[in-house]
């Protein structure tokens, strides 16, 4: 892939500056006033939420759940899903696994520093511009399919559990993504394989994300605003500690988490391939002064080399196709080299 091979400049981790007591940020991470958090009125409203008790595998016989679901990508971009199928043991598991591997020393996480070539482990930065405003935060990222991306060996050895405890909720995910899909799909008014077919084949991978406390979270952002460039986003939250925004017309809304429930949003692909009916939305992330906030974003994407544009069948006379077509191997560059940039990156795709 066309990426820089190293950063820019020396990677600093968050979380030492963080555990270092002092009592202001430093430049880099402060955000201009018009980019910094703010509570709007319109942070009363709630995102939706959707149950899936009723979402099995045959899909084209749960009309109310998969209307539920379409409704929500259409005029949201965000659903929080509950009663999915995931046991609420391995969700609390795997967000220990991985507090457990932010709290290691930091010698033990440098050894699996990552680059930008893949981005692949221990992250503190997201784009390659030297002397851009950083965010607030640290990560892990990795790959679970396809299978010949997935490693085991680099993936934190410690804390002991983890990489299990990583397996086993990668497939859990993985099958709950499907489901998604397919009624996503029937939500489009197409075939449930539909929208199944056009990622050709699945790439999965997850970042971990860990917002260390902030002396002035006034001040900047642990992930600036953008939308997701993949597919579809299932996001496991903090359970303590809230911090998502979300943007619904010209307000932020701060979501507040359902208790064992997944925060799931439409991924820039999805609404290149709906033509648009199904939104990918902007949202960042809140620091905290007093508690630290760790989440969990699993991506399922479309195969990386298969060009993406509008289904033809959602193209008609009347709405004809919005966006050119690109491989998601060339989409996510753009975010690998610039970080994140609102919707910039999906309006670039859009038809003359």
């Amino acid at each position: 892939m066309d990426c820089l091979r190293d950063w820019p400049e020396a990677v600093v981790r968050v979380q030492s500056l963080s555990d270092s007591g002092a009592a202001t940020i430093p430049d880099r991470y402060v955000k201009p006033p018009s980019e910094r958090a703010s509570v709007d009125p319109g942070d009363m409203v709630r995102i939706p939420v959707v149950d899936l008790a009723m979402l099995t595998d045959d899909v084209a016989n749960c009309e109310a759940t998969v209307m539920a679901i379409a409704d929500a990508c259409r005029h949201w971009g965000f659903f929080q899903a509950v009663n999915h199928g995931v046991s609420p043991g391995l969700m609390r598991r795997a967000r220990e696994v991985w507090r457990g591997f932010f709290h290691l020393p930091m010698e033990e996480k440098q050894r699996y520093a990552n680059s930008p070539k893949t981005y692949e482990g221990y992250g503190s930065r997201l784009g390659i511009e030297k002397g851009a405003i950083l965010d607030w935060g640290d990560y892990f990222f990795l790959h679970f399919l396809p299978l010949c991306l997935m490693d085991h060996d680099k993936w934190p050895a410690f804390p002991p559990a983890l990489r299990e405890t990583n397996d086993e909720y990668g497939a859990a995910l993985t099958k709950l993504c499907r489901r998604l899909m397919r009624a996503m799909s029937i939500g489009l008014g197409l075939d449930a394989a539909r929208l199944p077919m056009a990622f050709d084949d699945e790439g999965v991978c997850m970042r971990v994300n860990f917002y260390p406390r902030c002396p002035q979270p006034e001040l900047t952002l642990g992930l600036s605003a953008h939308s997701d460039p993949g597919g579809m986003t299932v996001l496991l939250v903090d359970d303590h500690v809230t911090g998502l925004q979300v943007r619904k017309n010209d307000s932020w809304i701060t979501v507040q988490p359902v208790p064992d429930a997944f925060i799931v949003n439409v991924g820039d692909q999805i609404q290149v391939l709906s033509n648009a009916a199904y939104k990918s939305v902007e949202h960042r992330v809140m620091v905290n002064a007093a508690a630290e906030r760790l989440s969990m974003a699993f991506f399922y994407n479309p195969k990386s080399d298969v060009p993406i544009g509008p289904i033809r069948e959602l193209v008609t006379c009347d709405r004809p196709a919005l966006y050119r077509s690109m491989t998601f191997d060339d989409y996510r560059l753009y975010i690998r080299k610039k970080g994140p940039r609102g919707k910039s990156q999906v309006h670039s795709l859009e038809a003359a």
